[in-house]
């Protein structure tokens, strides 16, 4: 990093991709007739999220040598993303994910990232020390644990970082990326120890701890040296943690559209509450508004709200 440039409020590290969703709902893949083309990716939307409130983002990944790569690296630039840490790579293409749409609570998704996604040949050679060792937030996802060599990039930034606040690991355990949930147990075992901040659901908890009630989940993350635990519980709310708080707030409820790009909303939006150095319960509910306009969206990326919309509907304006 350049001795001009200044830390990245929010430097995220990990899945980018293509998100190719139906312009018709309530119907599947095989009878859709007309599609809309996104920049997608769970750690790259939440890149784009921490873009919206006026934060330095910025996003460690890869791309392929094809059209969807130079539209990815054109997209994130629009979106406020510094894209300076997203390689070419040369073997591999651009990944795309396909969804069907069945509201309210329906949403499959169809992932071709077959033989592998160039984000996860991300290289421990590739990291800029100094930027993941100054950035104010650094995310990482347990996505990126799932394959070598971005395994072990991903233990060398943690390594680099040297357990700074604030450091977070998002528990986005996909089964289709892991041959065996024993193994993905493992890998977040030893990333634990290198975060300050945990978020994920009961299930994910599980996988990382082996709990899914989310006060013991909340409490097993804390033993391992965690200092914020956050236990999203869907239609419960969302409970979060420290060795002094608890904290539980109830859903925003609303009319889903969509509700994939939900997660990497809250997940913006908490990196926005900690750079505020918000109260833990301004944040979740911050957080929890968030997630709930992306779910009255169709895309993910370009659905993520400013700042101004989350304070209106916690106002009391409707969505």
């Amino acid at each position: 990093m350049s001795e001009q440039r200044r830390p990245d409020d929010v430097l995220v590290m990990g899945r980018l991709g293509v998100d190719v969703y139906p312009l018709q709902g309530g119907v599947g893949l095989e009878d859709v007739t007309s599609f809309g083309k996104y920049l997608g990716g769970s750690a790259a939307n939440v890149s784009v999220a921490a873009a919206r409130y006026g934060h330095n983002s910025a996003l460690i990944s890869r791309v392929g040598n094809d059209p969807f790569g130079k539209y990815l690296l054109r997209e994130l630039d629009r979106l406020g993303v510094d894209p300076r840490e997203v390689k070419t790579d040369p073997q591999y293409s651009t990944p795309v994910t396909f969804c069907e749409i069945f509201p309210p609570d329906d949403f499959p998704l169809y992932f071709y990232r077959e033989p592998k996604a160039p984000d996860l040949e991300i290289a421990p050679a590739d990291l800029d020390a100094a930027a993941i060792e100054n950035a104010k937030i650094l995310w990482l996802t347990v996505t990126g644990l799932s394959q070598e060599p971005s395994r072990a990039a991903h233990h060398a930034a943690l390594a680099i970082r040297g357990r700074r606040a604030h450091t977070i690991l998002d528990l986005d355990y996909r089964p289709m990326f892991w041959a065996d949930p024993a193994e993905a147990s493992a890998q977040v075992a030893q990333a634990l120890e290198g975060v300050t901040v945990a978020v994920g659901n009961k299930e994910e908890c599980e996988v990382a701890v082996g709990e899914t009630d989310p006060d013991r989940a909340a409490d097993a993350l804390l033993e391992r040296g965690i200092e914020l635990a956050i236990v999203k519980q869907g239609p419960k709310g969302v409970m979060a943690k420290t060795r002094n708080e608890r904290v539980e707030v109830p859903p925003h409820f609303v009319d889903v559209v969509n509700g994939l790009g939900s997660g990497d909303a809250f997940g913006g939006a908490l990196c926005h509450g900690l750079l505020q150095g918000w109260d833990l319960e301004r944040i979740l509910k911050f957080a929890n508004v968030a997630g709930a306009i992306v779910a009255t969206r169709l895309e993910c990326s370009t659905a993520m709200p400013n700042a101004e919309e989350i304070e209106a509907v916690l106002n009391g304006a409707a969505l």
